[in-house]
């Protein structure tokens, strides 16, 4: 006689569908991937499709704004039309934008079609593929599929400049994105391996919140970009983005207190630990942005590096980081989360400073090995720690929400460091390059004005070697002297540049003594089933 089923007894877990972890980590690996094959490329993709640096510049940070700007929409997007079509769509929005990279014959393209709609893509693919691994998976297959894709952004980050450089020097930058559009197509074959996630919750969307999410966030960074390229109005963007965010921190109020729908909850805010935390992810981001747009123009602008010696360049700063965040975050019981997230944002900002005077003086990838594994060292720290910090302080039921915000405001610190940055680094070059012109002796005071209309009409950081096919037909003592003055003028514009991730390293290392006065967060297992 056999013996009754024991009813209290747990269900057993579904085994590991390997195949379809597989394929959501190939997801992600192409969706961090992506914008350092365009770091690495610059150089190539402005000589292919005949643009600027400033362009090329600007497309990468519009693409992180994009992201930023709809991630919060595009989770409730996800919420409305199921979990599993927002994944396609999202995916499928990263695939143009790949196409039309291998394709493109113009930067207006590149915009268009891999900023615009890859950045969309991008805010729709990450909050319904966190949704789909909590409803595929359970128990501890779901905390290996969480670790899986977390690994394999982590690789993609660590190796990305390097397999860029590899790809773009002995194939095409084109090859690299035609390569991503054949991985997207692979994940999309196994799309009948996934199950939607049905979504119980209310339906209502809260259509001004949403626009004032957009508006504010990309009034700040088109208010910079079109500054970066000399046009107008830059003022009244500025105003109308900071306006815009104020607004919405007064909507998501009066909405919470109304009891209707808000685009997120203004109440995750009352936590003081995650306050710190994204703002902490803010700092990061913001210097994050910035190294990773002044390093690669300098690498391929100053020292001409093509684009695999500009990977392996920047391969200590890539590599230190995901060595470090593996180490930290094994030994994160050990120190204090505050005392490691400081330290991080004491190596990344030391590693920035050490670079400063080095710049005008290196003449090649050498000289920044240390400062960028000493950089990568605190980049690595923050890494271990901040997502953890941040998220543990919430209630499960409520840390997807609050991952989706956190990553929003990483996002937006990613294009904000990426837009001013360079915006700062073109004013700067305009300015040094007319100062070192009125002072030449060689320079007459015609050629001297000429060179001050031509830089208020279109400042562009430029190869010495492209400089020179432009100067054909000068007399010798005049492209003599133009090229010193470039030689001169970037390197400063580059120092002054690096001082926009080193202020952010600064905000992040005081915020970090506001978060030692706080108890240290409680570990949470919610944080980690969170894609960070």
């Amino acid at each position: 006689m056999t013996e009754p089923a024991d009813l209290d007894a747990p269900a057993a877990e579904a085994p590991l569908d390997g195949r379809l972890a597989l394929l959501l980590s190939m997801a992600m690996f192409v969706l961090v991937v992506d914008t350092s094959i365009m770091n690495v490329s610059i150089s190539a993709v402005v000589d292919d499709l005949g643009t600027t640096v400033s362009g090329v510049q600007s497309a990468i940070a519009l693409e992180a704004l994009v992201s930023a700007a709809f991630i919060l929409i595009g989770s409730k997007v996800g919420d409305l039309i199921g979990r599993k079509r927002a994944y396609v769509l999202g995916l499928c929005g990263y695939a143009v934008g790949a196409t039309a990279m291998t394709l493109a014959q113009g930067l207006t393209a590149v915009i268009i079609f891999w900023a615009v709609v890859g950045g969309i893509g991008a805010s729709l693919l990450l909050p319904s593929m966190q949704s789909l691994i909590h409803g595929n998976f359970q128990g501890a297959a779901q905390k290996k599929v969480y670790a899986m894709v977390g690994a394999a952004a982590a690789v993609a980050a660590a190796v990305g400049p390097l397999l860029g450089g590899f790809i773009t020097t002995f194939l095409s930058w084109r090859v690299a994105f035609a390569l991503e559009v054949v991985v997207i197509a692979a994940v999309l074959s196994g799309i009948g391996l996934v199950h939607d996630v049905p979504y119980t919750g209310p339906r209502s969307v809260d259509v001004v919140g949403s626009i004032l999410s957009a508006v504010g966030m990309g009034g700040l960074v088109m208010g910079i970009l079109v500054w970066q390229e000399g046009g107008e109005s830059v003022g009244a963007l500025l105003l109308l983005g900071a306006a815009a965010l104020a607004g919405l921190v007064f909507w998501l109020r009066h909405r919470k207190r109304a009891g209707k729908a808000t685009l997120l909850d203004p109440d995750l805010f009352r936590s003081a630990l995650f306050r710190f935390g994204v703002s902490g992810q803010l700092m990061q981001q913001i210097a994050l942005g910035g190294t990773m747009i002044v390093l690669p123009i300098y690498l391929q602008m100053v020292l001409e590096y093509d684009a695999m010696k500009a990977g392996l360049t920047l391969a200590p700063l890539s590599l230190t980081m995901f060595g470090v965040a593996l180490l930290a975050g094994r030994r994160a019981g050990r120190r204090r989360p505050a005392i490691v997230i400081r330290r991080g944002f004491l190596a990344l900002t030391a590693g920035l400073v050490v670079l400063i005077p080095i710049v005008p003086r290196a003449t090649s990838g050498w000289y920044l090995v240390i400062p960028l594994m000493i950089a990568g060292s605190g980049l690595g720290l923050l890494v271990s720690q901040l997502n953890n910090y941040t998220l543990s302080p919430i209630e499960e039921e409520r840390v997807s929400e609050a991952a989706g915000v956190n990553s929003a405001a990483g996002s937006f610190g990613l294009s904000f460091g990426l837009a001013f940055a360079g915006a700062i680094m073109l004013a700067t070059l305009a300015g040094a390059f007319t100062q070192l012109s009125d002072d030449s002796t060689v320079l007459d005071a015609g050629q001297q004005e000429q060179v001050a209309s031509a830089l208020e009409d279109d400042a562009e950081l430029m190869t010495n070697t492209q400089l020179e096919e432009q100067l054909v037909g000068q007399p010798a003592d005049v492209q003599a002297e133009i090229i010193r003055i470039n030689t001169d003028a970037r390197p400063l514009a580059l120092q002054v540049a690096l001082l926009i991730p080193i202020l952010a390293g600064l905000g992040g290392i005081a915020n970090s003594f506001r978060m030692a006065r706080k108890p240290d967060p409680a570990p949470s297992s919610a944080t980690d089933s969170t894609l960070g």
